[in-house]
């Protein structure tokens, strides 16, 4: 089985940072996508940011709310992947989820969820 254990949110004031970790465990295939999604009050859940393992070039994607502000990446030895998020906004409040996906299996794994709150 696949386990995914999220760290590093907290309070932060707006303008400030954080970094959170998710370190997944278990049986993963070469071939995956590790991205962080997010959920606020009332809202969707939404994907934030996105990479791929290095099989499928590593490529990243972000949504327009963080781009410029958010970075994420992976270390794939540890199986592990960061989301240094940088300016944060009242706005990024949110809980956020790891989420791992495998290929060609299709499974799709997440994570128990790290709150994020930025303050004004």
């Amino acid at each position: 089985q696949v386990q995914l254990v999220e760290s590093g949110g907290g309070l932060v004031q707006a303008g400030g940072s954080l970094r959170l970790s998710c370190a997944a465990s278990g049986s993963i295939s070469s071939i995956n996508s590790m991205a962080w999604h997010r959920q606020a009050p009332g809202k969707q859940r939404e994907l934030v940011a996105g990479i791929g393992s290095i099989s499928i070039g590593g490529s990243t994607n972000y949504a327009d709310s963080v781009k410029g502000r958010f970075t994420i990446s992976r270390d794939n030895a540890k199986n592990t992947v960061y989301l240094q998020m940088n300016s944060l906004k009242p706005e990024d409040t949110a809980v956020y989820y790891c989420n791992l996906h495998l290929f060609p299996s299709g499974r799709n794994y997440w994570g128990q969820g790290t709150q994020v709150t930025v303050s004004s």
